[in-house]
C-alpha cells in the first residue's frame, strides 16, 4: 500500500493510522480481532468509511472484547442493525460474532490469536487465506492480505522512503524475521 504513505500523512483519519498502528506489530487480543473486524467492515467501502465508523464500531461491539462479542445473540445482533454509528451489513455482523467464538477457541488450541499467527508465520499470502478460511468466516485474500500488512506479518506496509517505514523495523514486525 504504498501509496498510503503518499496520501495519508495529515489527513485527520488516514494519518494517524498511518503513522502509529499500520505495519506496526500487535499481540493483545482485542487489537487483533479490532483489526479482523476492520478488515471484514472494509470490505467493498472505502477505508475512510471505516476508519470514520471506528468509534462506532468499538462502542458497539463492547470494546473489541472476545467473550462479549461471541456471546451476542439476537437481541444483540438487532442492535447492531439498526446501530446507524457502524457499518450495517448482516453479513459483516455476522461475521464478527462467528469471529469472536473463533478468537475463543483459539485460546484453547494456541494460546490465543496471536499465538495462531506466529503458528501459521511465515507462510505465502494463498496458505494465510487458506489458514484463514478453515477458520474464520468473510476472509477473502484482500482482507487477509490488508490484516496482515497492518500487524507487520507481511512485508509492504509502508514505502522505504516512508519516515514510518523505520519506526515499524524498529518494533521488530514478524516479517522481518524471515529474512
Amino acid at each position: 500500500m504504498s501509496g498510503y504513505c503518499l496520501s495519508a500523512p495529515g489527513h485527520p483519519a488516514h494519518g494517524p493510522y498511518h503513522e502509529f498502528e499500520y505495519g506496526f506489530p500487535q499481540r493483545e487480543e482485542a487489537v487483533l480481532f479490532e483489526r479482523l473486524v476492520l478488515e471484514i467492515n472494509q470490505a467493498g467501502l472505502a477505508w475512510l468509511t471505516v476508519l470514520r465508523k471506528r468509534a462506532g464500531l468499538r462502542r458497539a461491539y463492547a470494546g473489541f472484547a472476545v467473550e462479549a462479542v461471541a456471546g451476542f445473540g439476537a437481541a444483540e445482533r438487532a442492535r447492531l442493525l439498526g446501530d446507524a454509528g457502524i457499518i450495517r451489513n448482516r453479513r459483516k455482523i455476522e461475521a464478527a460474532i462467528h469471529n469472536a467464538g473463533v478468537l475463543l477457541a483459539l485460546r484453547d488450541s494456541h494460546g490465543g490469536f496471536a499465538g495462531w499467527l506466529d503458528a501459521q508465520h511465515p507462510a505465502s499470502l494463498a496458505d494465510w487465506v487458506r489458514a484463514f478460511r478453515r477458520r474464520f468466516v468473510f476472509v477473502g485474500p484482500e482482507i487477509v492480505n490488508e490484516f496482515l500488512l497492518s500487524l507487520g506479518y507481511l512485508p509492504g506496509a509502508h514505502r522505504p522512503d516512508c519516515p514510518v517505514y523505520a519506526r515499524t523495523l524498529a518494533a521488530s514486525p514478524p516479517w522481518r524475521h524471515c529474512q
